[in-house]
């Protein structure tokens, strides 16, 4: 498994940071999902939360996310040039993409269904178009953007954006590629979605606001002091070259 890092800049970054209190976010009442956890809507077994699991031994540990490894499976760190925070973990697997952000969460209530407005009237701002399909982690949102092809004519930029709201948490995840339209491609992305852990921690924290993203403490760049070469065992993930992500996974 590889490491690569991206730069993304400070006013690129999604609108994310809420000024509501952690405890709700201003309507009366508890919401409760199928877990029966207040604010916990997860349909099933995945996306995981850090009380779930018995050790993080096996995973790659960015912090707020542990990430299983998997076979072909290149991870792509995108830092916010201004503050050299890390913001973003891409998955690039079989020609797909699978981008991934966590936020803080109100303990009673779920953000997608608000989130999914935003990211609509945002793609719509911009001439795109949106669709609420039914996926494998509920409503699912599909865009698509005005695009000029390499030969200049006229086409698209497709996304598909997934959320999920764990317990006091939300995990974002944006399809790309191939995989943004096709079920079939996006299945092996889909199941590292599933089997992803978040480690909300304990501190109080305002809903929507980034949860912190760090590099693996063994990571390091090809060509620098001490970093391998040629290829890359599976156990020794390396950092590549920085590269920008996908411009349509900043929507929302």
């Amino acid at each position: 498994m590889l490491f690569g890092r991206g730069k993304k800049s400070k006013d690129e970054q999604p609108e994310t940071t809420g000024t509501v209190e952690e405890s709700g976010s201003g309507s009366s009442g508890s919401e409760q999902g199928p877990s029966g956890t207040p604010g916990d809507f997860r349909l099933g077994s995945g996306p995981l939360d850090i009380d779930e699991i018995e050790s993080r031994d096996g995973y790659v540990d960015l912090g707020a996310l542990l990430i299983a490894p998997a076979e072909g499976l290149q991870l792509r760190l995108e830092v916010e040039e201004a503050t050299q925070r890390v913001v973003a973990v891409t998955m690039d697997l079989n020609g797909s993409s699978l981008q991934l952000q966590a936020f803080a969460a109100p303990r009673s209530e779920g953000l997608w269904d608000e989130i999914r407005e935003q990211i609509t009237q945002s793609v719509a701002s911009q001439g795109g178009e949106t669709e609420e399909i039914s996926g494998n982690f509920g409503t699912e949102l599909v865009a698509k953007l005005p695009a000029e092809a390499a030969d200049g004519s006229r086409g698209f930029r497709a996304a598909r954006f997934m959320g999920v709201d764990g317990p006091r948490w939300f995990l974002r995840g944006v399809l790309g590629g191939q995989a943004a339209l096709e079920r079939d491609a996006a299945e092996g992305l889909e199941e590292l979605f599933r089997k992803v852990v978040v480690v909300r921690g304990d501190n109080p924290m305002p809903p929507r606001e980034l949860l912190q993203l760090r590099l693996p403490k063994d990571a390091a760049v090809p060509g620098q002091a001490g970093a391998p070469q040629g290829e890359v065992p599976p156990a020794g993930p390396a950092m590549q070259q920085p590269e920008r992500g996908p411009e349509i996974t900043q929507i929302g």
